[in-house]
């Protein structure tokens, strides 16, 4: 004979998926589905993949020296639960398709993330965006999308992350120097 589940036990897991949800998606609100890339990396002339949750963020900045640069990134990294970058450099224009590049664009126009700063360079046909999710007046994530025809860079910052401090990122943790003292156009 099948024991079916009491009332007890199907409120308590209906309180559980009550709970559980929400903290799902609050720890993936920033983060975007980053493709594979995997055919990318073999014809690349180098490549970059970081993957560093909470706890490799943790372990990263504890082998950081002492110094006030590494005090200034421990403090920066100190809201964030995830950076995630994807870079390819190939050893001749347009070696990757761009409709990789343009799936994450569009990931991003669709999901409410407001673009901070575009940047484009005609004559080198190179592109900077600098993306930004927030919910509830938090940011969630940052997304920073750089290419030219030789080299792409996609980086997410995914938590609670201050803009003014994120320039400190810049060289650590596989995020590029952006040109940020150039002209650039908001959206």
């Amino acid at each position: 004979m099948r024991h079916l589940p009491t009332k007890s036990a199907v409120r308590l897991l209906a309180a559980l998926l009550l709970i559980a949800v929400p903290i799902a998606s609050h720890a993936q609100a920033g983060r975007i589905a980053l493709p594979s890339f995997d055919s990318l990396a073999k014809k690349a002339v180098s490549s970059v993949n970081i993957s560093l949750d909470p706890s490799l963020l943790t372990l990263a900045t504890q082998f950081m020296d002492n110094d006030p640069d590494a005090a200034a990134v421990k403090d920066v990294v100190s809201g964030i639960e995830g950076i995630y970058v994807r870079s390819f450099q190939f050893a001749t224009d347009n070696a990757y398709p761009q409709s990789d590049v343009d799936r994450v664009r569009r990931q991003i126009d669709a999901a409410g993330w407001k673009k901070l700063i575009s940047i484009h360079k005609s004559p080198q046909d190179e592109d900077v965006d600098v993306c930004m999710l927030r919910q509830n007046n938090r940011i969630q994530g940052v997304v920073i999308i750089a290419t030219n025809p030789r080299k792409f860079t996609i980086v997410n910052i995914v938590g609670s992350v201050d803009l003014a401090k994120l320039s400190k990122l810049q060289g650590k943790f596989g995020v590029p120097n952006l040109p940020l003292g150039q002209k650039a156009s908001g959206s």
